[in-house]
């Protein structure tokens, strides 16, 4: 009929457009109810204080300020990654040793990880043009090892209990034609939580970065949590005082009692204050002290103090002392110093064949000048300071 569709070819399409959108809601519905929304709350705080630790690091390695975002957490699925995120991309796995029993990925974009680890080597993080290589990947795994290293001490904080983490495994991977299912087996089937970061560094980087959590092993952070929180509440509860259950009665005869007491007070205290000036009479009555004035014996004129001068100097002679030979000197600010490189020539603040200075233990003592003894330098000395 001229490629035109019949009524009833419409109704069929359309009901299996429906079958397919309910069974596709369906999934991400259950997907969803797997990790409650107090659980979802609690995996974004443990990410959000975790990764600012690691920022800090990353700024230590880079040298360039690092901004990491507040985390947004949600769920996924393999073929969301593979669809919304750049490819090819680097999966870096972190395997938790101590005090938790998982892993997670993080993933990064190939281009991120050629700025970060060429400003780990020194660069400006513009040489991005290369093929990234084993070298990229060992630098973005000690990066990564350090700032998931600090990450997991703020978690040892707040779990209350040592976490350790293995050294991390850093991979390129496309997602379709590379995968390597030992290594992602627990995302490929399934949902898990997708935690999105957006990462600036400088005005070299703006990106966004994943961090990827198997949902056992988010549900036992969550419930480390938990039991960290009630054991503090636990603690920090305190009875109430308990009130001392008296009648009546012994309350009324403890009033008379205390009256006479008081009233006895004042002529307890009469005797002492009679017999306080009689006693203050005795320190006036005190033995003369004899004073002198102290004598030194004076020294005689024919003191020669050479005749002592070596022995004494006998005692120290053993006494090692560094000896610093100084060729020059000169000031250079720290981005002068960041700027060095092999070859580069640093020039002094003395002339050639200018006498050079013999300090020792950082006094000044004498000049000399530079000679060669066999394969070594030497210094022979042409004038000592006074």
């Amino acid at each position: 009929m001229d490629g035109v569709l019949s009524q009833e070819e419409i109704t069929a399409l359309l009901q299996n457009g429906m079958d397919t959108a309910g069974g596709a809601s369906g999934s991400a519905a259950s997907a969803s109810e797997e990790v409650s929304a107090d659980e979802r709350d609690t995996i974004g705080e443990i990410a959000n204080i975790s990764m600012g630790t690691a920022a800090t690091t990353l700024f230590s390695l880079v040298n360039h300020k690092v901004d990491i975002s507040t985390p947004v957490v949600a769920m996924a699925t393999w073929e969301d990654i593979v669809s919304q995120y750049e490819r090819p991309c680097v999966f870096i796995r972190i395997a938790y040793t101590v005090g938790l029993d998982g892993s997670n990925l993080l993933v990064l974009k190939e281009q991120d990880v050629k700025v970060i680890t060429d400003l780990m080597m020194g660069g400006d993080g513009t040489n991005i043009d290369v093929e990234l290589g084993e070298m990229h990947l060992s630098a973005i795994s000690e990066a990564m090892n350090q700032m998931m290293g600090s990450a997991a001490t703020s978690l040892s904080s707040m779990l209350n209990k040592v976490i350790d983490i293995s050294p991390p495994e850093a991979n390129l991977i496309d997602m379709t034609d590379s995968l390597d299912e030992k290594e992602i087996d627990e995302f490929l089937t399934g949902s898990f939580i997708k935690i999105s970061f957006k990462m600036e560094i400088g005005d070299l980087v703006d990106s966004t970065i994943m961090q990827l959590y198997p949902i056992s092993f988010a549900k036992e952070m969550c419930e480390c949590i938990k039991t960290n929180m009630t054991k503090d509440m636990e603690e920090n509860v305190t009875p109430p005082p308990a009130v001392p259950q008296s009648s009546p009665q012994p309350q009324q005869q403890a009033a008379p009692t205390q009256q006479p007491m008081m009233q006895q007070q004042p002529m307890m205290q009469q005797p002492m204050m009679m017999q306080q000036p009689m006693m203050m009479q005795q320190p006036m009555m005190q033995q003369p002290v004899n004073v002198q004035q102290a004598q030194f014996q004076s020294f005689s004129g024919d003191f020669n103090p050479a005749i002592f001068q070596k022995e004494n100097i006998d005692l120290i002679m053993d006494v090692p002392l560094e000896v610093t030979v100084e060729l020059g000197r000169t000031t250079k600010s720290i981005q002068e110093i960041l700027d060095f490189a092999p070859g580069t020539i640093i020039e002094l603040d003395k002339i050639a064949g200018e006498p050079i200075d013999v300090l020792v233990n950082g006094k000044y003592v004498a000049k000399g000048e530079v000679v060669v003894i066999e394969e070594s330098f030497g210094v022979r000395i042409t004038e000592i300071i006074k």
